[in-house]
């Protein structure tokens, strides 16, 4: 039955438990789902049933077909239909937070801050495409009497890959999710998508694809430009990444899940990018004079960002390095204070409620325990946890340089500032570092700066690194293992670049090339033209 136009909101009333395959509600053949109230452990209505390789095909394919058609849209055009699902999650607030709430046990105010980050994740690519820098548009007009050899007229643009798979993450039920970065980027670039949805929290998942179909019919965009399926990573989200007809992914999870789809999509016949977001620890570097001006401060402050959200951020502060000395002492004292008395709170999944625990465990044994929350009584609850060691031996385990998705931190005390860049050069890839510096640091900061330039893909400076900014500047992404692929970011105007490839035209008679690279310049864009960047 094709989903008829309604308008937003919604009701969690109207929840169906079925894919949606281009438009289409079909009903799952697999095992049952049920999104899950972390904060009493209880089932929600309605089951989710898993889709299977059949369901996989029929929505690629009609992704397949949708690509011609949707690429060949205007950036106008596309742009309205952004800007047009942004429209449907405002007006849909409510429901959404309502339904949101109770799959992650996330406060209202998070959820209702975080459909406003993702309306708005789709204006700022509406802007993108207004704007048209992101055709890439370069003209290196002929040169018949150019000697030794003439130069041919060669233009260049970008266009997009072709169908894009979108896996949604777990701990953001909508900014990372069904219409997150990831989609958001895919469809201004000219890319249906086709979405896994992550279930913890599949009603929410349903009511936002509603949505984005709603748009889909209101502004005559092919059906197939999206879809959404429900299923495990190891089956449906194999043969999604596998299908031929899809062209690249777009991945936010753990790094086995990541690696699983880059070592599935290396092993196609036509190998295609993944862009995954993984793994990170995010490491915070209080150096003396940050610490000498307000080592208790930062100690508090440092728990706040740790224990926000349960510490189910990609970019959660998992790792401190200091020199060991009074101010450190002074930093741990108030942090270990802050600590222990934090209050338990829920995690999203009774699954990533038990991972932490096995997570904190494994660090019990292998570093001091430096302070612990108060025991909860509640399920799935995440426990605040701070350790403490030594350079010597964070740098001989791999347990200790191993991320724990919640709650708890490392702190390694280093002898000197020489052992602090020995600790750093050994680190992982990360998303993040965090400098703390007084004027009295710069000097060492700066090295510390050029080394971390090499591990990270966003340098804080007297700040914490949850909460990522949506603009043009942001990267969000990291070398291995924080990404698949360090060169590019999921948040931000630059995520676009991801599912877009450059071609060249070379002596393509006026009348038929592309728009973006037309002798006029009939799109008014800027353009790159015999090196010049112009308008005109």
């Amino acid at each position: 039955m094709t989903i008829a136009h309604r308008p937003a909101p919604l009701s969690t009333q109207d929840l169906t438990g079925q894919l949606i395959i281009a438009g289409e509600r079909v009903t799952g053949s697999g095992s049952a789902i049920h999104g899950i109230d972390p904060t009493i452990g209880g089932r929600l209505l309605p089951a989710y049933a898993h889709g299977n390789e059949t369901d996989v095909v029929r929505a690629t394919a009609a992704a397949a077909t949708a690509f011609g058609p949707y690429r060949a849209t205007s950036s106008e055009d596309r742009a309205h239909f952004l800007s047009t699902i942004a429209d449907n999650l405002d007006a849909a607030t409510e429901v959404l937070v309502e339904r949101a709430v109770a799959e992650t046990g996330l406060p209202a105010a998070r959820i209702t801050g975080e459909v406003g980050r993702t309306s708005g994740q789709l204006r700022l690519f509406a802007s993108v495409l207004r704007e048209g820098s992101w055709h890439g548009a370069r003209i290196d007009p002929a040169r018949p009497d150019r000697t030794p050899l003439p130069r041919a007229d060669i233009r260049q643009r970008k266009i997009p890959l072709g169908p894009v798979a979108v896996f949604g993450a777990s701990n953001f039920p909508l900014a990372f999710s069904v219409a997150g970065g990831d989609t958001a980027s895919a469809l201004a670039a000219g890319c249906p998508v086709v979405v896994k949805a992550h279930d913890a929290h599949p009603g929410t998942s349903e009511l936002v694809g509603r949505l984005i179909t709603d748009a889909i019919a209101a502004t005559g965009m092919p059906a197939g430009t999206f879809s959404l399926l429900y299923g495990t990573g190891r089956e449906l989200g194999i043969a999604l990444v596998t299908d031929p007809r899809i062209k690249a992914v777009g991945f936010t999870g753990s790094r086995s899940g990541g690696t699983a789809l880059v070592a599935a999509a290396a092993s196609r016949p036509e190998p295609i990018p993944v862009y995954a977001e993984m793994s990170s620890i995010n490491p915070v570097f209080p150096l003396d004079g940050a610490l000498r001006d307000d080592a208790a401060g930062l100690g508090r402050a440092f728990v706040a960002s740790l224990t926000m959200g349960s510490g189910q951020f990609c970019t959660n502060p998992g790792l401190v390095i200091a020199v060991d000395g009074p101010g450190l002492d002074t930093f741990v004292a108030a942090a270990a204070e802050a600590i222990s008395s934090s209050t338990p709170t829920p995690m999203l999944t009774p699954g990533i409620a038990a991972s932490y625990a096995s997570g904190v465990d494994e660090f019990v044994s292998a570093a001091d325990v430096l302070a612990r929350s108060e025991e909860s009584t509640g399920p799935n609850t995440c426990r605040p946890a701070l350790f403490g060691t030594d350079a010597e031996t964070f740098l001989a385990s791999e347990t200790l340089q191993q991320e724990i998705f919640g709650s708890s931190s490392l702190v390694v005390r280093c002898r000197d500032l020489q052992q602090v860049r020995e600790v750093t050069a050994e680190l992982e890839g990360q998303l993040t570092a965090t400098v703390h510096a007084a004027d009295s640091d710069h000097e060492n900061a700066r090295g510390l700066l050029e080394a971390l330039e090499l591990k990270a893909g966003r340098i804080l400076f007297n700040g914490w690194p949850t909460g990522v900014e949506v603009g043009h500047a942001m990267v969000h992404g990291g070398p291995y293992p924080s990404t698949s692929d360090s060169r590019t970011t999921s948040v931000g105007s630059l995520a676009i670049e991801r599912f877009l490839r450059p071609v060249a035209y070379q002596d393509v008679p006026a009348a038929l090339l592309p728009q973006p690279i037309a002798d006029g310049n009939p799109e008014h864009i800027w353009r790159r033209v015999d090196g010049e960047l112009i308008r005109d």
